[in-house]
């Protein structure tokens, strides 16, 4: 029995498989036939292909990992030379595609975005380093180094753009949430929907606390302008196809509904004069859609989120004082390590607390302990303890990287066998929001 499309939807669907931005389902599978002419290449940044008018039409176009796969897997399904490419945004796990397309003896394809990922890929040459630094330690790749050269659109729009090819209209237009550069594709003839990575079969990606500023108001009215076309088939660039227009609505608005409680609660005690700390600790997502396949925190997390809606609306002040002007963070540790005995004491009472199941409270300690003895071997293996623990305690990748970093981070100042292992997302490039 072959593959079917849509009873894999259908799994993903009910959660019998897992299929999102955190966990890739059908990588390495060509292009699948969604109907004819209209494939879905999966992988880390799926890839969607419309044969139209003798010529393909890309809507993303993958990583710089799969480049190659995804040229071969396209010229297998059809030999109609590749036209027009529509990137959805800058991340680049979605703009890496087109090189060999590039090289065909054929007429260079037309890469079309919105205006401002100039801007993102000037702003990656500017920040190379950091952005290597952050995926290494978000996706746990070590090797990962981040790319200098970047391929520009020849055609940018602002706010909205129609294209006839064939048959097929694309209707394109700009949205804000997890980028400021997004593009949605409506194509009626279908009534397929494109969002690219305003929906990722997870929570939304709009509270990453190593990356820029996300979006999340604009990105629950998007959902809602999304939601209100009636499309019977949505492809999104991360994770599986929803078929059906009652399931794409429900995912849609109430995906939206998810954000919306967010920032409703974040601006109320933004508003009555709440410290930062009183909201990411009071601040809950709606608990009847707490069961949501896709609305699960495997990714980024609410607290995230409130975070960034403090970032955008309120600025980097959290409303404690002594954040304002602070003392330098190893000379705290150091006044913390007298009044309790030395670093040591602090590293012990890091330990009970781990035991006790407060991790929070215990990675605050381990921190203090290695500022204040950055040299003592015995402190960064409590450190590095606490982090493993953090680690296996989280469900969001986000969090896991961070805290195994950490961990990594310490075994090797104490001496131990560290090195950072890629981890599964590395292979599929593990840079999937920059």
């Amino acid at each position: 029995m072959g593959f079917s499309l849509t009873e894999y939807a259908d799994q993903v669907w009910h959660g019998a498989v897992d299929d999102s931005i955190a966990h890739t389902g059908q990588a390495g599978s060509g292009v699948i036939e969604v109907m004819d002419g209209v494939g879905w290449y999966p992988g880390f940044g799926n890839v969607i292909t419309f044969r139209t008018g003798g010529e393909i039409l890309l809507f993303d176009t993958g990583n710089p990992l799969t480049a190659g796969p995804l040229h071969q897997a396209v010229r297998a399904w059809s030999p109609d030379p590749v036209g027009t490419a529509i990137f959805s945004h800058g991340h680049i796990d979605h703009v890496f595609g087109m090189g060999a397309f590039d090289a065909e003896d054929a007429p260079r394809p037309t890469v079309i975005a919105q205006e401002r990922i100039g801007e993102r890929f000037d702003r990656y040459l500017l920040t190379n380093g950091y952005n290597a630094v952050i995926n290494q330690r978000q996706f746990q790749a070590p090797s990962l180094t981040w790319p200098t050269e970047y391929r520009r659109p020849e055609l940018t729009y602002r706010d909205g753009l129609t294209l006839t090819r064939g048959g097929l209209t694309f209707e394109l237009f700009h949205v804000r949430g997890e980028t400021d550069d997004a593009t949605v594709a409506w194509i009626p003839e279908h009534r397929i929907l494109c969002p690219g990575d305003m929906f990722i079969w997870v929570t939304p990606n709009c509270g990453n606390p190593q990356k820029v500023q996300r979006y999340p108001r604009e990105w629950a009215l998007a959902l809602r302008r999304m939601a209100a076309l009636g499309a019977e088939i949505m492809l999104p660039s991360h994770g599986a196809p929803v078929f059906g227009a009652e399931r794409i609505r429900q995912a849609l608005t109430e995906t939206a509904e998810w954000l919306e409680s967010l920032i409703e609660q974040t601006l109320d005690g933004l508003n009555s004069g709440a410290r930062l700390d009183d909201l990411v600790q009071s601040v809950r997502p709606p608990a009847h859609l707490a069961d949501r396949v896709y609305l699960q925190a495997k990714y980024d997390e609410p607290e995230f989120i409130v975070r960034n809606l403090w970032r955008g609306y309120a600025g980097w002040y959290d409303g404690n004082p002594a954040h304002l002007k602070p003392a330098p963070d190893a000379r705290l540790a150091a006044a913390l390590a007298e009044l309790a005995g030395g670093a040591r004491s602090l590293t012990e009472a890091a330990r009970r607390w781990a035991d006790a199941g407060e991790l929070r409270l215990a990675g605050h300690l381990a921190e203090l302990a290695v500022q204040a003895a950055p040299e003592d071997a015995a402190l960064h293996t409590v450190r590095a303890e606490v982090n493993e623990a953090r680690a296996a305690a989280e469900d969001s990748l986000m969090a896991r990287g961070i805290f195994s970093w950490a961990a990594a981070e310490s075994r090797r100042l104490a001496g131990g066998d560290a090195d950072a292992v890629d981890g599964p997302a590395a292979g599929l490039l593990g840079a999937g929001d920059q």
